[in-house]
């Protein structure tokens, strides 16, 4: 099971609102060559961590099935930030879109880039939430606690369903 979490909380290419960038993102996703589309999950309105004064983020997640190297996932998923305009600057600032590979099969790794499962998984609302969505059996293959666990041991965390 492959699990990437999908969020932007900026306006996108021609003035994309973020939902549609995340849309649009998850259908570039699914055309990853190799792999297999399982399930999306719907989209939430969430709060950026840490506390910032910063738009609301879009945040989902994607399941796919099959067999890729790490760093050729990661590679395939930057290029798809980088159409999206994605510029990287400061950790948490504000973003046309973010692809976050959360887990790859189970495997787990410190390095190199990427690291799996994903380091903060386990700590944010926005991941876990969608994450429930379309992997309620999923075990943290680090901490092998439950994502419903995980979640119900998270402290209070805006996220609401994303209605327009």
């Amino acid at each position: 099971m492959i699990l990437v979490a999908i969020g932007a909380n900026l306006p996108g290419r021609a003035g994309a609102s973020p939902r549609e960038s995340c849309e649009q993102a998850a259908a570039a996703v699914r055309g990853i060559e190799g792999l297999e589309f399982v399930a999306l999950s719907p989209w939430y309105r969430t709060s950026p961590i840490p506390a910032a004064s910063q738009p609301d983020y879009c945040n989902g997640m994607i399941k796919l099935r099959g067999e890729i190297a790490p760093e050729v996932l990661l590679a395939r998923l930057q290029d798809i930030e980088n159409q999206f305009d994605r510029t990287r600057s400061t950790p948490y600032a504000a973003r046309t879109l973010d692809l976050d590979i959360i887990d790859l099969n189970g495997i787990i790794r410190a390095v190199p880039d990427p690291v799996l499962p994903h380091p903060r998984a386990h700590l944010r609302a926005f991941v876990l939430r969608p994450l429930l969505d379309v992997a309620p059996a999923w075990r943290h293959p680090v901490y092998r606690q439950s994502v419903t666990t995980l979640l119900a041991e998270l402290p209070p965390q805006d996220i609401t369903p994303w209605d327009n």
